[in-house]
């Protein structure tokens, strides 16, 4: 079995596979990556991080980070991919590289429509959602986004805590069945319950949101739209997204119960 590596780009072909990569990923022209690479070789150049794992001479994923504001010792993740089962071992590397320049947490923004990802930043990281930006980058054309609207969950990681026990069982599946139905999903199923103690709600997503939305574009932006209500409430409400179960429900915690 060939072993993982991964190291920062600081060359020029390096950036151009990276910017590559991203464009399979997102099935985007290799003319029109969702970053360039001279974008990559000015971030890096800049004190940013472009990650790169190859098992053997394959590039099998990809990051990029930047710093942001100096007093907050943050970074923000730009972009990351990587095939199925090495994300962590990418992010991880990115959060060493952090650690190492001096940041304690980190930020970036995904779909929360899809599960998997969620299920990963939330549960394999540890990091929480802490805000719900609605059709943050506009109308996007790559071949993964087009024709929706590209809401966001923010994420923001506190690099320095202990990472979390991945394989226990969801928690508060019991907790969830006795919640109150708050709002009903475009399947005609539940879609977000609230807790009898106002300190949790639940809101659930489609099993594969990419897929419904090459299926069934019109269908996917009701998912959207219906998940997006429930989250802008619960946002302004004081909740923070603190888990995704495996059956595709998030966990919406008070911010002051979840600290």
């Amino acid at each position: 079995m060939t072993s993982l590596s991964i190291r920062t780009v600081h060359d020029v072909a390096g950036f151009a596979a990276v910017a590559d990569y991203f464009s399979d990923v997102w099935n985007s022209p290799r003319s029109a990556p969702p970053l360039l690479p001279e974008t990559l070789n000015s971030l890096a150049h800049a004190g940013g991080a472009v990650h790169a794992a190859h098992e053997g001479t394959r590039l099998v994923g990809a990051s990029v980070a930047v710093f942001g504001p100096p007093a907050s010792r943050e970074t923000y993740s730009l972009l990351t991919a990587a095939e199925r089962g090495l994300g962590f071992q990418v992010k991880q590397a990115q959060r060493e590289w952090a650690l190492e320049h001096g940041a304690r947490s980190m930020r970036w923004t995904f779909d929360p429509l899809v599960g998997r990802n969620a299920r990963f930043n939330l549960v394999k990281l540890g990091a929480v959602g802490t805000e719900y930006l609605v059709d943050f980058y506009g109308p996007m054309a790559d071949g993964v986004n087009d024709g929706d609207e590209s809401d966001r969950l923010a994420m923001t990681w506190e690099l320095a805590a202990p990472s979390p026990s991945y394989e226990e069982p969801d928690g508060d599946a019991g907790d969830r069945h006795a919640a109150a139905t708050t709002h009903t999903a475009p399947d005609g199923a539940p879609l977000a319950c609230r807790a009898l103690d106002d300190r949790r709600i639940w809101c659930r997503v489609p099993d594969d949101a990419v897929a419904l939305r090459a299926a069934d574009p019109e269908l996917a932006l009701r998912w959207r739209r219906a998940v997006r209500e429930v989250f802008t409430k619960a946002f302004a409400d004081g909740f923070l997204a603190t888990a995704m179960s495996r059956d595709g429900w998030y966990t919406l915690t008070r911010r002051e119960a979840a600290a």
